[in-house]
């Protein structure tokens, strides 16, 4: 079988034989973060430090936590519950699931390339097998080695998780919502390992789920985890890295004789002359390169190493002295003056200035002295702001605009001769100041005076102000007395709505029962004589009504 051909040595990779370290011995194990040990920090800290849990029955639940896999996610999205092998209802349960992974561009670091890396975190081991004692002898003139570890700079990522939250209460619910909020923006994780700050977003309003006559209450949210990702090895090649320091650093010179320094120095017991021409070359030669506008020119094809000289040529594309005629595509200062003379700035021009052609002004201009026009002045948009003005009209029409689409604008005084005028395609005829507003006689073109307003206005005064107590209406009351199970009593009438307003309503009234909101779709109001009876659906608001109860209501009552 042919093998490839070997590269030339200029051409080879070079190796750093320090990193090439046996780590079979190694306490220090090779680093990496993988997408299920970010899984299993949620899992750990939701266990450990958040520890949600429900009062059910006089008795304390742990409400368990499961990473939801496909089948059982696509069954909480298509029903909203879980159901377990028993296909009983799972309650109270937390589920959540990985949805998505994208870069976090925010973090600048970069390897650069996956199979050679190219920035590293390091750290040193406090003690290393290296510098064990051994003979004072040889330890002479040496430094102890150190043993230094590097890892490759891991992928800053951002991870989203939907979590779903089911319990049998609201006051279970907002038992663990209120831990959660409280964790939220910290590192979580277990102590000693690694951390990740996490950020909860959306909350969800706690909803109803009625399954097999079985009241649930469910909650949604989503988490946001800044993770950082990095395998243990790639392509064979780990990413952490072993080395030492070195214990001593030598430096040797080399000098350089010519040819024929080296054939007059045959046979010569006497020292070598010396080279009057020696130098210390480098590795890496000293290259120039122009920038824009400067050009360089070298009479060498290599750049300068310090073995031989090495001549380079600085020249700009045109003379720029006093009295050359210098081009510029564009020019950009401050302040340019010209002539006798007349100065251009960045928002000015001072001095005299003729134009010959056209002048074309793409922004605002403003002008403090005096404007002549010997030819046509055209305006797409005219705006004045007169102190005083005089018009000579030699000829012209005295039309104050031709179409409906002019904007004329007064301030001050406006009188009008004439008997009609039309505004916005409406013709005024008339100013009516009867405050009767017949059906039979109203116009169009009338309009209506102060005096008119308040004639009508007075006549319907007492609808009005029934109205207007009707809205103002809101009383409190507590209940008196809790009839049975369902029905709670009070002294009071409700307040009757006015004329063609709506029926007053179980939803004109609030009614909180030991502090706590009762919902409206499950109750109803009934008024029988001077008594106001408030009945509860026991079935749907989850609970009956006790004598001991408190049961307050704002709302629409009489007094």
């Amino acid at each position: 079988m042919a093998r490839d051909k070997p590269l030339p040595r200029n051409r080879r990779k070079p190796i750093n034989r320090g990193l090439e370290r046996s780590r079979n011995n190694d306490k220090v194990k090779n680093i990496s973060i993988g997408l299920m040990d970010i899984d299993s920090t949620i899992m750990f800290y939701f266990n450990n430090v958040i520890k949600p849990q429900v009062m059910e029955n006089s008795n304390i639940i742990k409400v368990p936590i499961m990473y939801a896999n496909p089948e059982r996610w696509n069954q909480v999205q298509k029903n909203g519950f879980l159901y377990d092998n028993k296909q009983q209802l799972v309650i109270p349960l937390i589920a959540f699931k990985r949805t998505s992974i994208e870069k976090d561009t925010a973090m600048s670091a970069d390897k650069f390339n996956p199979q050679d890396p190219q920035l590293f975190y390091s750290f040193q081991k406090k003690y290393s097998s290296q510098n064990r004692y051994d003979k004072f002898s040889v330890q002479q003139g040496l430094n102890q080695s150190k043993e230094i570890y590097r890892v490759a700079v891991p992928d800053y990522v951002k991870l989203s998780y939907d979590f779903v939250v089911w319990t049998s209460y609201t006051e279970q619910m907002n038992s663990i919502v209120e831990k959660l909020v409280y964790s939220e923006g910290a590192y979580w994780g277990e102590d000693g390992k690694f951390k990740f700050r996490t950020q909860i977003d959306n909350y969800t309003d706690a909803s109803e789920i009625n399954v097999n006559q079985e009241r649930i209450i469910k909650t949604t949210f989503s988490v946001t985890l800044n993770g950082y990702l990095i395998p243990e090895e790639f392509n064979n090649k780990v990413t952490t890295e072993k080395s030492f320091s070195a214990k001593r650093i030598l430096f040797n010179l080399d000098t350089t004789y010519t040819p024929d320094e080296l054939e007059k120095a045959k046979g010569k017991t006497s020292t070598p002359p010396v080279n009057p021409n020696f130098a210390l070359s480098t590795t890496f030669p000293l290259n120039f390169v122009g920038g824009e506008g400067i050009t360089i020119t070298s009479d060498s094809a290599v750049g300068f190493d310090g073995s031989t000289p090495v001549t380079n040529t600085l020249s700009l594309g045109q003379q720029i002295s006093t009295t050359s005629d210098v081009t510029f595509n564009q020019l950009s200062v401050g302040q340019l003056v010209l002539g006798n003379p007349t100065t251009f700035g960045h928002n000015f021009i001072s001095g005299s200035m003729h134009v010959t052609g056209s002048w074309n002004v793409g922004g605002d201009m403003s002008i403090s002295g005096d404007v002549d026009i010997a030819g046509t002045l055209t305006v797409s948009d005219y705006h004045t702001k007169i102190v005083s003005s005089s018009f000579l009209l030699s000829s012209g029409s005295t039309k104050f605009g031709d179409t409906l689409d002019d904007t004329h604008r007064f301030t001050g005084s406006l009188s009008v001769t004439g008997s009609t005028f039309t505004l916005n395609d409406t013709t005024v005829t008339k100013i009516e100041n009867d405050g009767g507003f017949i059906t039979s006689s109203a116009s169009p073109q009338k309009l209506i005076t102060e005096n008119a307003l308040a004639n009508y206005t007075g006549s319907n005064y007492t609808r009005d102000v029934a109205i207007v107590n009707y809205l103002r209406k809101n009383f409190y009351k507590i209940s008196n007395g809790i009839v049975g199970i369902n029905t709670a009593s009070f002294n009071a009438i409700t307040a009757s709505a006015p004329p063609g307003y709506t029926s007053t309503t179980e939803n004109d009234f609030l009614f909180f029962i030991n502090g706590q909101y009762m919902e409206h779709d499950a109750i109803s109001i009934n008024q029988i004589g001077s008594t106001f009876h408030l009945q509860v659906n026991t079935g749907s608001i989850g609970y009956s009504l006790e004598a001991d109860d408190e049961i307050v209501s704002f709302g629409k009552f009489n007094s």
